[in-house]
């Protein structure tokens, strides 16, 4: 078990989780919300899976690539200690759990099981396709807000969309800070990234794009939610967060990418979860 987290980085499920939450309990300000704890199970279990999955093909998909990779060839598959076959294996056992609770949610979830396997798989390849690899990573993770919010209501509404519109573009932004440790490999090597190929100054802008629509994008649900005190401080920490990491960050200084990638964007997705649950407990009192 240990080194299958490791296989797939289990911390990093920080990003998307706190929004799945966010979208599971959302429901209640629609007035569809009925508290299950087996749903509730069920979706964070869907959560879990998916990711492993998506995280585990990803790894057996680039192993040749990582192995000639300085700065990956200690990750599990090139340094031997999960074998291809285990890799692969392990993403079919999750994607089959996967389906199998989507069954015991809803038929809408059930039905729409393939098409989120599928674009979470298919992230993989993109590397190899074109440098919007970046955004089709964040429509992976930005279907959790949606997917969790149709576990409870069965039905789509516009504000769990605009959650996960908010996560796509959070989240290739900082997929192209990240990207940056990159750049010289990708591009001798023929791979594709938003840095290798506008180089590393544009590829901030771009980056820096995409976190203002991802705020835009957590603005827009107060002109359909009746929200408090804690949603705007949720709102301040999230955007403030974004500019921090931008701070730290430049095309001549990598050594905080990864402050910026798993420490500032974790506290960024659970500050702001927190105090979405706060705002809806202040508003129901």
């Amino acid at each position: 078990m240990k080194k299958y987290m490791s296989l797939v980085l289990f911390a990093h499920s920080i990003f998307a989780l706190p929004f799945a939450i966010i979208g599971f309990f959302l429901a209640s300000t629609m007035g569809l919300f009925h508290f299950e704890w087996i749903i509730f199970g069920l979706m964070l279990l869907c959560m879990v899976t998916a990711r492993n999955a998506a995280m585990a093909f990803n790894r057996y998909l680039d192993r040749d690539i990582d192995a000639l990779n300085n700065r990956t060839v200690v990750r599990d598959i090139p340094a031997g200690r999960v074998s291809p076959k285990e890799a692969l294996t392990f993403t079919v056992i999750n994607c089959v759990i996967f389906v199998v609770a989507t069954y015991f949610i809803n038929p809408l979830c059930l039905y729409l099981a393939p098409v989120a396997l599928f674009v979470i798989l298919f992230y993989s390849y993109m590397k190899r396709i074109s440098p919007l690899c970046h955004l089709v990573l964040g429509l992976g993770l930005g279907l959790a807000p949606v997917g969790a919010y149709l576990a409870v209501a069965g039905e789509f509404h516009i504000v769990p969309i605009f959650y996960g519109l908010a996560v796509l573009t959070w989240v290739s932004g900082f997929d192209i800070i990240y990207a940056l440790q990159d750049e010289s490999f990708d591009r001798e090597h023929g791979l594709h990234s938003i840095p290798a190929r506008f180089g590393g100054a544009m590829a901030l802008r771009i980056s820096e794009g995409l976190h203002v629509l991802s705020f835009v994008f957590v603005l827009l649900p107060l002109f359909y939610l009746p929200v408090s005190w804690p949603y705007y401080l949720g709102l301040a920490f999230y955007g403030a967060l974004l500019v921090y990491q931008h701070r730290i960050v430049s095309p001549t200084d990598l050594s905080r990418v990864n402050r910026a990638f798993m420490t500032t964007n974790g506290i960024a997705s659970v500050v702001f979860m927190v105090f979405f649950l706060l705002d809806l407990l202040v508003s129901n009192l």
